[in-house]
């Protein structure tokens, strides 16, 4: 964050004329009455679900625990608007490709959109196969482990956003299944290798993303950023990356967005988007023709091409999470439905009009009211994030999903997009610190020349393209091969250059957040079934 260079006025400064305090406004989200604007919108939207639900059914069969679980359906709903949400739309803030306004308006355009269009009709009632319904005694015990978990990890996802952690809807509700499971059936009803797979994939899933968000990043620079002609470069290399970006959102979106809708292998939608990254090629090489003819060869010419592919992108992810994620808070009330309705446990449950309503709208609502804070957190929070950086990690998110789902590896969307934000970050570490020790050898050969030659020669290779810095530098090695300064001068000197572009406070958070994320949920999920179970038995 960029510190102020103003002095700040002293404890006894009354303002100047021209200078009048600030007072907070009510609208603005560091005003006195805007938090409780937000939680007044919350409840209205839960009073909202109760009054349906209880003019539905009230009076039938359990159906005082459906209203129940009505109100804890939409309140996870919410959660999963406030903290996940901001994956897909975190980076294009971030990066300034669109306001966090705008980006709130689309996701909370395509979220609900992916939700009832894509969201599907049935919903598997135990997320990730985590534990053996075999084993649930009866029906009302299912329900009140189902209603547990829904409840725990909404709680767990409230205190993730309240303490600014991205963390996994899936890995909370997952949790939450596990620990009621267990209170209600014992540690043999629990999928052990479920749950090692789920482990796994804290390491996986930000590994996968960080190194394919960083490889495009490196490419992006040593096609385009590291040449002289960087508009040149960009006129022959963007298309080729928007088409590339198109055929991994096709693919994606046809085989993760829509798979509830259409069943397409990976060849067949492979096939599809690369059609689409072919029209994508021929439509965008002719405008970026134009732009360059207006735009001189300027770092930040470049990066303003990336804005219109990092907006589609924003809605692609933001569409596909809404068909996916949406069953995180709608499953468990589904399986709850058809439980109550049916009276019996089933591995499917159909997803009535109602519920999937309250996902698609509860999605939306979270995201307006509590979004912006984890958005911010993604966008800015981590690392500075430009437009070429942003469309690494949106176009990262996009192929370790694909790349994942076919070799079976378990991923976490959410571990993607943020393990894809800390890879950039820690590739320009890198490079920074490559360039510095550079910078020091070309100082270290010229300490006997004089300043004038040195600085030349620093300014030649800092106008030199990538190919032409290694063949100055590799020529002056060999003319100067007998000048050395003594290494502690030049351990002194690298200090000099290095910097942190990565806040290390934020891993730390971020990776303790997702590491008891399923723990942290099951125990709560155990402790409101006894409590649920010891309110419901007679």
């Amino acid at each position: 964050m960029l510190k102020s260079t103003m002095t700040p006025p002293t404890p006894n400064a009354t303002p100047q004329p021209h200078q009048p305090a600030r007072k907070a406004t009510p609208f603005r989200a560091g005003g006195t009455y805007f938090p409780f604007l937000r939680l007044a919108g919350s409840i209205a939207f839960l009073v909202a679900i109760l009054a349906y639900a209880y003019t539905k059914y009230i009076g039938l069969p359990g159906g005082t625990m459906l209203i129940i679980a009505a109100v804890v359906g939409g309140y996870m709903a919410l959660n999963i608007g406030a903290n996940d949400v901001a994956n897909n739309v975190g980076p294009a803030v971030g990066s300034k490709a669109m306001t966090l306004t705008t980006a709130i308006v689309i996701a909370v355009i395509f979220e609900a959109a992916g939700a009832l269009i894509a969201g599907g009709d049935v919903v598997g009632t135990i997320k990730k196969g985590i534990i053996d319904p075999a084993l649930i005694k009866d029906t009302q015990t299912f329900i009140w482990l189902m209603l547990a978990a829904l409840l725990a990890a909404a709680l767990w996802l409230n205190l993730a956003t309240y303490l600014g952690a991205p963390v996994s809807t899936t890995h909370s509700i997952v949790g939450g299944v596990l620990g009621a499971g267990i209170a209600a059936g014992g540690w043999q009803i629990a999928a052990w290798n479920k749950v090692g797979a789920i482990a796994a994939s804290w390491v996986i899933s930000p590994l996968l993303g960080g190194m394919i968000a960083a490889g495009f990043l490196y490419l992006i620079k040593r096609t385009i950023l590291y040449r002289k002609d960087q508009m040149a470069a960009a006129k022959k290399q963007l298309p080729l990356l928007v088409a590339l970006m198109g055929w991994a959102f096709g693919t994606y979106l046809i085989l993760k967005g829509l798979k509830k809708l259409w069943k397409f292998d990976v060849v067949e939608a492979g096939v599809m988007g690369f059609i689409l990254a072919v029209a994508i090629y021929f439509i965008v090489k002719p405008l970026v023709a134009r732009v360059q003819s207006s735009a001189g060869d300027q770092k930040e010419s470049v990066n303003q091409l990336f804005t219109v592919p990092l907006i589609f992108a924003a809605a692609l992810l933001s569409f596909a999470h809404g068909a996916n994620d949406v069953a995180n808070a709608v499953g468990p009330l589904a399986a709850i439905n058809d439980a109550i309705l049916h009276g019996a446990v089933a591995k499917k449950a159909a997803i009535p009009f109602w519920i999937m309503a309250i996902g698609a709208l509860g999605l939306s609502v979270g995201l307006a009211l509590y979004g912006p804070k984890l958005i911010k957190t993604v966008g800015s929070g981590i690392t500075e994030l430009d437009m070429m950086r942003a469309f690494c990690v949106a176009l990262a998110a996009a192929i370790t999903v694909i790349i994942a789902s076919q070799l079976g590896l378990p991923v976490s969307s959410t571990h993607i997009a943020v393990g894809g934000i800390f890879g950039v970050g820690f590739l320009r570490e890198y490079l920074k610190a490559n360039h510095a020790r550079k910078i020091d050898q070309i100082r270290d050969l010229h300490h006997t020349s004089t300043a004038d030659v040195a600085n030349a020669f620093l300014d030649r290779y800092e106008q030199a393209d990538f190919e032409t810095k290694g063949d100055l530098l590799k020529a002056l090695k060999s003319e100067k091969k007998d000048a050395a300064l003594p290494k502690r001068e030049r351990k002194q000197l690298r200090k000099v250059y290095r910097k942190e572009l990565v806040k290390r406070s934020m891993i730390y958070k971020i990776a303790a957040a997702w590491v008891i994320t399923v723990p942290v949920a099951g125990i709560l999920a155990a402790g409101l079934y006894y409590m649920i179970r010891g309110i419901m038995l007679p």
